[in-house]
């Protein structure tokens, strides 16, 4: 069936106190996006980030980011008055977030909160942790370690500590018996205030895309708590990490640092953490876009401790094997496949023998040659997106292009100037053969480079935009929906 979709970041949503959450705002959005004649909303990974910000340095790959946490939900239960939360620094942009002020003001409300809850009385609460205690208690106690230890990665605390010894663990479970419950809190909820605007944007006709990166971090409960998982030394430093190659955009590739997987365990144990990872981002999403899906194929191995990408090498994945075991025990899920980038012949028929659509991104199209980006040589079972998270905005895209390059957009799109570049690219993905259609929110509003979520490889600045209060109106909605009813999606 032809469907179209938004993509915004929770985190990009106009909610009060510094940064888009399961807030009112956000049921308003999916609202705006019913109004739109749109069926899916995409969002970036909902994990709790770490430095840089980033979704996709998660320290756990299970647990949800207490900064989406609504905080007038628990005015509303009295934990918290709207005088705490409004005489506290958000920093001073509505239109950016200040993960800064998030960091240091925002974690004291969350822990006045659980003091004022009780909620250890809670039989929701007892209920919760209990079945999801597989992850939990690991989680919930290396962040009260990782506190205790001022922030410190696990690889620097005490050796009983970092290899996991019985007798450590236990001494520091009872000496840090509240801060425990503290982050065991946050993920109820975490887990509560998602799900019931999950369910809100179910009832609606609008389904989530979510999306999980192929990598967990290094510094994260999942590699401390298993690091069986992982091609780790016996000191739990890496033996190797991940990344991409060098390329026409990077002369010394991309180095992410994240553990590899150790592909032999995986595969003697069934797949079991990779499956009950997939199944659980099937509670969390309707769809599960999985980030670097060419990883699964052969994946960059780089020396820990280099510097660059510029020594590493390709290794065997799995392939289509850990597929095999997801249908066979999980049944037919709803996947996308991330497979952007150099995609080899291998790895096209892996992805075509799983049958998960894969991407195609309008803005790498116009290279002058006739590139597989280029609408008319779609296939139905693809997904177009006008840009990504990674990516300009359109505006802005194609103000950067050459001369010769923006001849050929405007006439590919058949439109006489630049500003009318952004809807004519929306309208070319929604014209297309392309089953799925999702378009950043941006290129909707026709922004600029002031709005861009993301520049790859770089620290600092990225993950911070958001839309403001009257930037969605009825007459966008009507457009969008006339659109959307013209190409039949």
């Amino acid at each position: 069936m032809r469907k179209s979709g938004v993509l915004l970041p929770v985190t990009s949503i106009p909610s009060r106190y510094g940064i888009g959450t399961f807030s009112r705002e956000a049921y308003e959005f999916v609202d705006f996006l019913k109004k739109a004649g749109q069926k899916l909303w995409q969002i970036l990974p909902l994990g709790p980030t770490g430095y840089g910000d980033s979704p996709y340095q998660s320290f756990s790959t299970f647990a949800g980011n207490p900064y989406l946490i609504d905080l007038e939900a628990l005015i509303e239960k009295g934990w918290l008055t709207a005088k705490e939360c409004e005489e506290t620094d958000w920093g001073g942009s509505e239109a950016y977030v200040d993960y800064e002020k998030m960091y240091f003001n925002r974690f004291p409300l969350l822990k006045l909160a659980c003091e004022r809850s009780g909620i250890r009385q809670d039989p929701d609460f007892a209920a919760f942790c209990e079945e999801n205690d597989r992850w939990l208690s690991d989680y919930a106690l290396f962040m009260a370690l990782k506190d205790s230890h001022g922030g410190a990665a696990f690889v620097e605390w005490e050796k009983p500590l970092r290899m996991r010894e019985e007798a450590a663990l236990e001494r520091c479970k009872k000496e840090l018996a509240e801060e425990i419950v503290f982050w065991k809190f946050l993920q109820f909820l975490f887990w509560e205030q998602w799900t019931a605007l999950k369910a809100y944007a179910n009832d609606n006709g609008i389904s989530i895309v979510g999306d999980i990166p192929i990598y967990v971090a290094y510094d994260s409960a999942d590699t401390w708590a298993h690091p069986e998982l992982f091609c780790l030394e016996e000191d739990r430093l890496p033996k190797a990490v991940a990344g991409v190659p060098p390329d026409a955009f990077s002369a010394t590739g991309q180095l992410w640092g994240n553990p590899l997987y150790d592909w032999d365990y995986h595969r003697e144990t069934g797949y079991a953490w990779w499956l009950s990872r997939l199944d659980f981002c099937s509670r969390l999403y309707d769809v599960v876009r999985i980030d670097h899906f060419r990883g699964f194929e052969a994946y960059f191995s780089i020396p820990y401790g280099d510097k660059t990408a510029v020594n590493g090498h390709w290794e065997k994945g799995p392939d289509y094997d850990l597929f095999a075991a997801m249908k066979k025990k999980l049944g037919k899920r709803a996947v996308i496949a991330e497979d952007l980038g150099v995609i080899t012949p291998p790895v096209r028929r892996l992805i075509k023998r799983t049958g998960f659509p894969g991407m195609k991104v309008l803005q790498f199209a116009f290279d002058g040659a006739d590139s597989e980006y280029l609408p008319h040589n779609y296939e139905k079972n693809c997904i177009v997106y006008t840009g990504t998270h990674d990516n300009q905005t359109t505006l802005a895209w194609y103000e950067e292009q050459g001369q010769k390059a923006k001849r050929f957009i405007r006439r590919y799109l058949r439109v006489k100037r630049g500003n009318e570049v952004p809807r004519a690219m929306i309208a070319a993905a929604f014209s297309s053969a392309a089953d799925t259609a999702v378009i950043p929110i941006q290129d909707w509003l026709e922004l600029g480079r002031e709005a861009r979520i993301n520049f790859p490889s770089t620290l600092g600045d990225n993950w911070k935009w958001r839309l403001t209060k009257g930037q969605l109106t009825d007459a966008l909605a009507e457009e969008m929906r006339e659109m959307t009813e013209l190409y039949m999606r």
